[in-house]
């Protein structure tokens, strides 16, 4: 069986203010910002209260219901703020880093250790938030064995960092992770990548397999689903190709060093680049110092435009996200715009949208929806863009009247909101597939678990 995975279905989204490949240290953010909705169906439980002095790696919650699920610390410094929001859930913990950076030492580690002593490290040390499991898309539970553990090194979503040149160099953090992950399956680890020239290409203990095709041919969903699908009582794994950095230079030093480089892209950056940054930082110490004007009307987004959260002008850095995108608001009326013909905008519709016609053209888009939310409309073109073997429209509607029975026949078990972005955003009824999904998963997990 071949190890490459051609993907045809699918759609690149080609937008103005891709990230030139140079990288810059980004201004030391005063404040670093942990927010516990970024572990989805994590309920914390604070260690750290308002006023503790914390190093990088100090714990600072626990998940309630698994308490060796520890999330530490990315800065060292004082913790200033437990923003909480309705019934004192806790929103955010903000810390006031220090000018000079300081570390908990968790010591060297054996990568030839066993399993159970790789996974004490992992969870004592906070890397295990790092590891997100498949069924439902969230932090992984420790007590499951995966089947397989999968690795994406190859993005395809729009104006995505481009991790062969934000991995160069780290080729020994990247192997010492891998080796050790690979000791957590009785399975393999499946690695995939862009091009043989992608630092990831020469791993050992692990699969290598050449992606090539459309968005979302990157996306760790596409790979499961062509190498391994999930079924009923199996598990996967998945971890960011750029955490394996973070998780490899904890083996090798003992440190939790958090830092990130994140992409700076969008329409509306004057100058789009790389910045080298911490977990949580403050985007505005990045992004205003770009051209973007602090009271403009733009859109400043932690992730891609597809699958990415809307941050206000003091938000921060998301947990797992390693791109900032800046573009327009769309908050504008076109006139008679459902009613000429269109050659600024993306469609797999010929119908009066003419994009077909120069594939290679770059947009400049804002965030207008171009229509109003209505009742699915069965036009067969979610077909055209959703790659893995599950029938789309019927596993969202299963969703939408909450069939369980259904939804797992459908193949809920190996997806995640991620998978149907592009549907979403194809979608001439405007419904949040993404939404409709992540609740499904929801369901799913509080009824079976």
């Amino acid at each position: 069986m071949s190890k490459d995975i051609k993907i045809k279905k699918g759609l690149d989204i080609k937008l103005v203010g891709e990230a030139e490949k140079t990288v810059e240290q980004a201004i030391i953010s005063n404040f670093c910002t942990i927010r516990p909705e970024d572990f989805h169906s994590v309920i914390p439980r604070l260690i750290a209260k308002e006023g503790a002095t914390l190093k990088a790696g100090d714990v600072i919650f626990h998940d309630k219901s698994n308490e060796a699920i520890k999330y530490v610390s990315p800065v060292s410094g004082t913790v200033v703020e437990i923003q909480r929001g309705p019934k004192r859930r806790i929103d955010a913990i903000k810390i006031q880093a220090d000018k000079t950076q300081s570390y908990k030492d968790f010591g060297k580690f054996n990568t030839d250790s066993n399993a159970e002593a790789i996974k004490a490290h992992f969870l004592a040390s906070g890397c295990w938030s790092f590891i997100k499991q498949r069924p439902y898309d969230v932090v992984a539970n420790p007590e499951k064995s995966p089947k397989a553990i999968f690795i994406s090194g190859h993005s395809t979503a729009p104006l995505a960092a481009n991790l062969d040149f934000v991995l160069e160099g780290k080729e020994a953090e990247l192997q010492a992770a891998v080796s050790a992950l690979s000791k957590l399956t009785e399975g393999q680890v499946h690695i995939g990548v862009g091009s043989n020239n992608s630092p990831l290409a020469s791993m050992n203990d692990a699969v290598i397999h050449k992606v090539s095709g459309p968005h979302p041919a990157g996306n760790v969903g596409t790979h499961i689903n062509k190498i391994d699908p999930v079924n009923k009582g199996e598990t996967v794994w998945t971890v960011n190709a750029q955490d394996l950095v973070i998780i490899g230079e904890l083996l090798l030093t003992g440190k939790f060093n958090a830092e990130r480089i994140v992409a700076l892209a969008g329409s509306s950056v004057k100058k789009p680049r790389y910045f080298k940054t911490k977990i949580g930082s403050e985007v505005a110490t990045m992004v205003y110092d770009n051209g973007v004007e602090k009271d403009g009307n733009d859109r400043i987004i932690s992730g891609n435009v597809l699958t990415g959260k809307q941050l206000k002008p003091d938000g921060s850095l998301g947990y797992y996200d390693n791109l900032i995108t800046v573009i327009p608001e769309g908050d504008d009326y076109e006139f008679f715009g459902w009613n000429k013909p269109v050659f600024n905008k993306i469609s797999t519709s010929r119908a009066l949208t003419f994009s077909w016609l120069t594939p290679k053209k770059k947009y400049s888009l804002n965030t207008n929806t171009n229509g109003e939310h209505r009742a699915f409309v069965v036009t067969g073109s979610y077909e055209e863009v959703f790659p893995l073997d599950i029938y789309p429209l019927q596993i969202l509607k299963a969703c939408k009247y909450e069939d369980l029975d259904e939804m797992e026949a459908l193949g809920m078990y190996e997806v995640a909101p991620e998978d149907f972005a592009l549907t979403e955003f194809i979608c001439v009824s405007k419904q949040p597939h993404q939404d409709i999904i992540r609740k499904g998963l929801d369901l799913m997990l509080k009824e079976i678990g």
